[in-house]
């Protein structure tokens, strides 16, 4: 147990901004986003084919998938910026690492392996840092900080271009490790902060103390354990799984998919950067939808979008154009949809642990969905017969999300402002729901945990919210909280 004075309060859109800089500056934008632009400088100097180059990708990805089951364990045990800073670290020196690697395909493959690792150390804890905050905006919140990824995904291959051209391709790498390093560091540092987290020497406690008042910091949720044996996390883990591998498998064939269908290929290209500003939108747009409408519901149409766009992929330009916008859409809000959904049905308790699992089968899955394409041209002569493929995928996807049900975890109406003006009432109000649940024991949808707040409940949280204890603003009932 470790004693607290109360901080001072904080607006929590700080930290959602802080971890939009910093994964905007994260493995994904500096190095994955730009490995095209990187492509022909590297085999012009190294001799490598185009197939090794690209190939560290996959590598990167092994990286990323074991190093998500790691700092998944880590995210529940240990504070966040004792995860994220190393890691940051770690990314900036595996890319400084690509500056000096020799042209040896077994050595040119270690710092991506590790970029992999250390990725995964600067994507979940940013997660939880945001959710922690967020309960009746959430979904908002998960769409700008993703938002905020895409725009550095788009931007990025910029700079490496005009970087390139100036100091070559090792100089590049460099530059953007250094870039990573300082504006990575300085945003966690300054602006990324988890709710009420108490730690000692880095391993987080269970309980503080504030004016002499003992205060648990428990969340409610399923023990990792009980999320395996739920329905909800293998349904999630297949819902969303499915749908990257079928929009993954269109975005990396899509240019030679339109030049096929008689699409000049600089208007095949331009496609990729449709598809990238509607995947920007759409996480900011899908969130904010999914504080307000069931993700059964927005989900469910999220993920049949893309058929229509899967019909649609015929020249001419423009609509062409459209159905590419409509795949775009569904890859940006399916990113918000996977916290959204893992804190709404399996909730905090193991966040870390659960998240971590499901994104290292999505990370691993992805991979699947280029080789089925590839191996539908290879057999059949043309990407055409795999198309129905994919939508009698996306068709399942939508089905298994569609069925759900009722969020075992919905918002608790008036937390966020709760949140940022007292955390640790706002730890209070969670633990009581925690305790409520029972140790170990799975809260059923629909279920009362408690009629209506306590007089005790009022008292404490009355000086946060100076309403009287008969509002409407926060109530602990489980069937007046927000489906």
């Amino acid at each position: 147990m470790a004693s607290s004075s109360p901080r001072k309060p904080l607006n929590p859109w700080w930290v959602v901004i802080g971890s939009g800089i910093a994964t905007s500056v994260a493995p994904g934008p500096m190095v994955l986003a730009t490995l095209g632009v990187f492509l022909l400088p590297i085999t012009k100097e190294t001799g490598f084919s185009r197939a090794t180059v690209t190939g560290a990708y996959s590598v990167a990805a092994i990286g990323t998938a074991i190093g998500l089951l790691i700092v998944g364990r880590l995210l529940d045990r240990y504070a966040v910026r004792y995860i994220s800073v190393p890691s940051m670290v770690g990314v900036a020196l595996s890319m400084a690492g690509m500056v000096v690697a020799p042209p040896v395909v077994a050595v040119y493959m270690i710092p991506w392996f590790f970029v992999g690792v250390f990725a995964s150390g600067v994507m979940i804890p940013f997660t939880k840092a945001i959710v922690s905050w967020f309960d009746n905006r959430r979904g908002l919140a998960i769409g700008v900080q993703s938002g905020m990824l895409g725009l550095g995904n788009s931007l990025t291959p910029l700079l490496a271009a005009a970087l390139i051209v100036g100091l070559g391709w090792r100089g590049a790498y460099g530059v953007l490790a250094l870039i990573t390093l300082v504006v990575g560091l300085g945003a966690i540092t300054a602006l990324v902060r988890v709710r009420a987290e108490k730690d000692v020497r880095g391993r987080l406690i269970k309980e503080t103390q504030e004016n002499g008042r003992e205060i648990s910091l428990g969340v409610p949720g399923l023990t990792s354990m009980e999320a395996l044996r739920s329905r909800h996390f293998w349904l999630i883990c297949f819902g969303l799984g499915l749908v990257g591998i079928v929009i993954t498998g269109v975005q990396v064939n899509l240019v030679p998919l339109m030049s096929d269908r008689g699409l000049p290929v600089n208007e095949a290209v331009f496609l990729l950067t449709i598809m990238g500003i509607a995947s920007t939108v759409g996480r900011v747009i899908g969130g904010f939808i999914l504080d307000r409408v069931h993700a059964t519901i927005t989900g469910t149409i999220v993920i049949l979008a893309p058929i229509a766009g899967l019909f649609f992929l015929h020249p001419p330009f423009g609509s062409v154009a459209v159905a590419v916008a409509l795949i775009g859409l569904a890859l940006g809000i399916e990113l918000d949809l996977l916290p959204l959904l893992v804190t709404r049905y399996l909730g905090m308790r193991a966040f870390g642990e659960i998240i971590g699992v499901l994104q290292a089968v999505f990370v691993i899955g992805t991979a699947f969905g280029p080789l089925l394409l590839g191996v539908g041209y290879d057999t059949f002569g043309s990407y055409d017969p795999v198309i129905p493929v994919l939508i009698g995928v996306l068709v399942v996807s939508a089905l298994l999300i569609a069925v759900l049900g009722k969020y075992r975890y919905p918002a608790v109406k008036g937390f966020d402002k709760v949140a940022q003006q007292d955390e640790l009432a706002a730890a209070e109000l969670l633990s009581e729901i925690a305790e409520n649940e029972g140790p170990g024991r799975q809260a059923e949808p629909g279920r009362t945990r408690q009629r209506g707040p306590s007089s005790s409940w009022c008292r404490r949280l009355s000086r946060v919210l100076t309403v009287p204890c008969g509002a409407q603003l926060l109530r602990l009932n489980h069937s007046d909280r927000r489906d």
